[in-house]
Parts: C-alpha cells; sequence; structure tokens
C-alpha cells in the first residue's frame, strides 16, 4: 500500500488529531483571555523554554525523569504571572470530572501552565480579585473540536512589533501517516510580517492562502528594530502528534519546533520574551525510530510556523486597539 499523500489536515487545527481538545475564555473589558488544551484521556507532554523571560506553573514536571509522565490539560494564559491563577479553574473543572492523578483516595489534576504579558494593552486591570481562574474554568467548560483563531483566547489582547497578534493553530499529515498540529499564542517582541508590507516570514511554508497567499517579500531582508516595549511580550506554543512518543522524545520535539518560531518571527527567543513550547503525544499511533522523530521535528517546526501567521492573520480590530490588526490594512 502507498504511503499517505503529505498534506493539511481536514479542519487544519491541532485539533485534527483524535481525541484533543480546545478551547477558549476572554473578558473584551479585560483585553484578555485563556486557551486550554485537553482530552479524554491523560496524554504525555515535554516541553523547552527558549525565551528569557518565562512564567510557568508546574512544568518541572514535564522533565523526563519525573515522577508524573501524564497530564490532563494544558493551559496558555494573559495576564503575566496573574495568569497563572488560570489553571486553577481549570483544575477545579477537571476534578468534578473525576479526572486527576490518584493519590489514595484523592485526584489531583495535573495542569501545566505558562503565560504571556497583555496587562498593558488598554484593558481593564484594575481587579480586586483576580479574573483568570474563571476565565480557566470558563475555557475547559468551552473545549471542543473547531475554536477561533485571532482573537481569542490567550491571544485575545496579544500584539507583535507592528499588528495585533492572537491564537493560531494549523496541522500536517506527515508521508507516513503521522498527524502533527500546532497551537500558539503570539505575542512576541518581534515582526510576523516583512518591513511595512502584508508578506508574512513565514511565507515560504503556506498552504494554499491560509494565511493571504500573498506571498514571499521581494524586498531586501532587513533585522527589524526592537520597537515593542520590553517585557511586554512572549510567544507559547503547543505542538502535537498522534505517534507514540515519550516524555524525552517530546522533549526534543519541542526543541526541534522552536525552529519554527524563528523562522515566523524575527527576532524571536529574545531576553525579553518568554517563548515556550510544550510538546504533546496522544499515543494512538504507532512508535516511531529515531529518523521519523528527527523527521516530525521538522514538521512541527513548518506547522507552527504556518500557525504563528495564521494567528496575525485571523486577529480582527477592536475599538481602543493600539495597533492595527493585519486585516484592516491589507485585507
Amino acid at each position: 500500500m502507498p504511503p499517505p499523500m503529505p498534506g493539511v489536515g481536514p479542519l487544519n487545527l491541532i485539533t485534527d488529531i483524535d481525541g484533543l481538545l480546545v478551547g477558549q475564555a476572554h473578558d473584551e473589558m479585560l483585553r484578555s483571555g485563556v486557551t486550554v488544551l485537553t482530552a479524554d484521556q491523560p496524554f504525555t507532554a515535554g516541553v523547552h523554554v527558549m525565551g528569557g523571560a518565562p512564567g510557568t506553573r508546574e512544568t518541572e514536571l514535564l522533565a523526563p525523569d519525573r515522577l508524573v509522565q501524564q497530564v490532563d490539560a494544558l493551559v496558555l494564559s494573559g495576564g503575566s504571572a496573574f495568569g497563572l491563577d488560570a489553571a486553577a479553574g481549570v483544575m477545579d473543572g477537571l476534578r468534578g470530572q473525576g479526572r486527576g492523578l490518584p493519590v489514595g483516595d484523592i485526584r489531583v489534576p495535573i495542569v501545566p501552565a505558562a503565560i504571556l504579558f497583555d496587562l498593558a494593552n488598554g484593558g481593564a486591570k484594575d481587579w480586586r480579585v483576580s479574573p483568570y481562574p474563571d476565565l480557566g474554568r470558563a475555557a475547559l467548560e468551552a473545549r471542543g473540536r473547531v475554536f477561533d483563531l485571532g482573537s481569542a483566547g490567550a491571544g485575545f489582547g496579544a500584539t507583535t512589533a507592528r499588528l495585533k497578534g492572537g491564537i493560531g493553530s494549523a496541522s500536517w499529515v506527515t508521508g507516513h501517516g503521522v498527524m502533527l498540529g500546532a497551537l500558539v499564542a503570539v505575542n512576541p517582541v518581534g515582526c510576523v510580517t516583512t518591513g511595512e508590507g502584508p508578506q508574512f516570514w513565514a511565507a515560504p511554508f503556506e498552504q494554499g492562502t491560509e494565511f493571504g497567499g500573498r506571498g514571499v517579500s521581494s524586498a531586501p531582508v532587513q533585522l527589524p528594530m526592537l520597537t515593542k516595549i520590553d517585557r511586554q511580550a512572549t510567544t507559547l506554543a503547543i505542538v502535537a502528534t498522534d505517534a507514540t512518543l515519550d516524555q524525552a522524545q517530546l522533549t526534543r520535539l519541542a526543541i526541534a519546533a522552536h525552529g519554527g518560531i524563528a523562522r515566523a518571527i524575527l527576532p524571536s527567543h529574545t531576553p525579553f520574551d518568554g517563548d515556550l513550547i510544550f510538546a504533546v503525544s496522544t499515543g494512538s499511533g504507532a512508535p516511531v525510530d529515531q529518523m521519523k522523530a528527527g523527521e516530525l521535528g521538522h514538521a512541527a517546526a513548518c506547522c507552527l510556523s504556518r500557525a504563528v501567521a495564521r494567528a496575525v492573520f485571523e486577529a480582527r480590530a477592536l475599538p481602543g486597539d493600539f495597533l492595527p490588526s493585519w486585516a484592516s490594512l491589507y485585507a
């Protein structure tokens, strides 16, 4: 039987991987939100951090030598360190479903989380009680296979150097029949487009017209200046596969996938970004050998580049925006 033809999955979302679900919630007044990746069953996860200013919760659990091998959900949130509270809301919701690591008579949901900085985007940030636990629980309750891109969830208040950021996703089926997906909240110091034009740095990897079909810029490549205020950034991503990978292999997959951020955002991994990638395996497919695992890393990076561009392409203009959306300038 011939190998399958490589191509985009049916939804072009991370949820093309059977079993994965994404839920999102945001508050327009707050100008921030939460995105949750979960599944009906616990899944294996790894992580790698490349940025200089990360904000995380329980990521140490994902090291290959730790006791816990699987998680119940992953959380991407706005709100800087305040946004880490979103994981508490997700934990409450999962515990109500009877989910979690059994410890005696108690179940403890395992919910690693990472945050981006959107506190200076003009939203109402004068809360007395953190809104993020409620946003986290609402995002979990909204989980499904289809979800919004652009100005939604953790990307609702996100920005780039010159345009609005957002939530992006993409999928890819390899020539070996392995399904890959990427989910990303794009809020970097750097630029996602080239110069002053509409072309994306990720253009060489575009499939069809998934982010406008504008092609590659013919302008000379120039290093963008760091114009975005420091400590107001971070790109958070999840790459996932149905191939059966252990935590060590997933850690390598996350490391390789960082190339996707570097191809789509210039500059990336700066001292002011907390760039982080979770890698996930549902384990529904077959194990892969070392060679195929290396191919998956390259495919995940390309898929993530596309997801980054889709996040900015799909962002919508809202009253009070500090920066224009891509669509308001070029659509």
